[in-house]
Order: structure tokens, then C-alpha cells, then sequence
């Protein structure tokens, strides 16, 4: 793959074979960004499973405590009080049949679904618009639920939802260049925290394969899995 100055310079600032500790990691992935807008940083975690196998899947939702930076738009679908409630705590988009209608038309200007447990039949019949997108609600990540109010106010303070891969990899955000080094440090511990209490029962040997930081537009930087660990014991 071709990149251009820009990357390249970034990247001669990395040691490729070196395993980085977690504040020498995010610090210099702050300074390898070089261009204008605010960039994301963002993690990817390689672990020591078989998403092929659905009981090694690993998914899950967390409230990063600095949250990522980013607006998030959130639509819900629901009726009646529960509609009400939601348009209350800040939903950007709220709705039943006609919203599953835009959605169907090709409108897509939200980040994020709730639903109520009973629109999701409803819900349903667009997973084939939503699935793909990983826009589609779920229980196991909060975002089928009657609690509609701290559903919404979670999403709005940063909750992200994180996935295995097909090759049993976890991207995530973890904020932006312009965040202070101790919330990004934060927000990584209480991520991986979260990955490390998702661990399936049928995972064996190491867990935790790498670790790695990058910004939106810079070269990944590998993280020490120690580190990591020492962070969670001491926490």
C-alpha cells in the first residue's frame, strides 16, 4: 500500500519492533499526527479468540469516562411515553413506523438506534440496512431497553460499542489528538477493562495477543500487553 510524505514521516518516528509503554505510546501517537482537523485515536486489540465460534465472540458496550470527542446521533424508536421520554433526554431522531419508512428511503443521519423492547419486531425487518452498518439495537450493548433516559444520557457521555472481527480484532476510539494525555490514558484503561471482563469462558491460552495506537490518518504503534495489566492491578 502506497501512503504519502506525510504517513511516511510519521512512520519513521515509530520503532516497529518495539514494544511501546502505554503513556510513551499515546504520547507519540499525538505528535505522528500531522494534519489539520482534530484527529481520532483510536485502539485495535488482537485477542486470543475464534469469532467464528459464537461462543468466543466477544461484543460489549462501555462508558468511556472522557467520552470520544465526537457528537453522537441518536435515533430511537419508540411510542406514546417512552417516545416522549426519549425526545426528553436529548434523542436526536424519534419514531415508530414512520422512522423505519426514512430509513428504508435511504435517510441514515444517525450514529446510533435504541429501540423498546417492543418495537424491535419492527426493528427487525430493517436489519438488513442496520446489520451491516452496526447500527442494529441489542440487548447485550444497552441499546434495546425501557430505560430509555440513561440509555440515551450513556450514549451521549461516550458509550461506544466494540466487536470482535473476523480475525478476533477490537477496533475502538479512545478520544481525540486534542485530548489531554491522562483521558486518553483513561479512557484505554477503562476500555481495556472492559475486553479483559468480557473474556469468554472458551478463550484459552493468551488473551491479550497485541495492542496497538494509531490516530484517523498515522502509523499503528504497538503497546506493551504488560503495561496494560500492571494499569488493571493497580486500578
Amino acid at each position: 500500500m502506497l501512503h504519502g510524505k506525510r504517513f511516511r514521516e510519521a512512520e519513521g518516528q515509530v520503532e516497529k519492533d518495539r514494544l511501546y509503554e502505554v503513556t510513551e505510546a499515546l504520547t507519540l501517537a499525538r505528535q505522528t499526527s500531522r494534519v489539520k482537523f482534530d484527529e481520532t485515536v483510536e485502539v485495535a486489540v488482537r485477542l486470543g479468540v475464534d469469532p467464528r465460534h459464537s461462543d468466543q465472540v466477544v461484543r460489549g458496550a462501555v462508558v468511556l469516562p472522557h467520552g470520544t470527542g465526537k457528537t453522537v446521533r441518536v435515533a430511537v424508536f419508540a411510542r406514546a411515553d417512552k417516545a416522549r421520554e426519549a425526545e426528553e433526554a436529548g434523542a436526536d431522531v424519534v419514531g415508530a413506523e414512520e422512522l423505519a419508512e426514512r430509513i428504508q428511503g435511504g435517510w441514515l443521519g444517525f450514529d446510533t438506534a435504541v429501540a423498546t423492547p417492543d418495537l424491535m419486531a419492527l426493528v427487525g425487518r430493517l436489519g438488513k440496512i442496520l446489520g451491516p452498518r452496526g447500527l442494529m439495537p441489542n440487548p447485550r450493548t444497552g441499546t434495546v431497553t425501557f430505560d430509555l433516559k440513561a440509555a440515551i444520557q450513556d450514549i451521549k457521555a461516550g458509550k461506544i460499542e466494540y466487536r470482535t472481527e473476523a480475525a478476533g480484532i477490537v477496533h475502538a476510539p479512545i478520544g481525540k489528538v486534542s485530548f489531554p494525555l491522562e483521558a486518553l490514558e483513561e479512557n484505554l484503561a477503562v476500555l481495556m477493562d472492559a475486553l479483559q471482563k468480557a473474556k469468554p469462558a472458551a478463550a484459552k491460552g493468551t488473551y491479550l495477543k497485541s495492542i496497538a495506537v494509531s490516530t484517523t490518518m498515522g502509523p499503528g504503534i504497538r503497546i506493551n500487553p504488560a503495561g496494560i495489566r500492571r494499569i488493571e492491578a493497580a486500578g
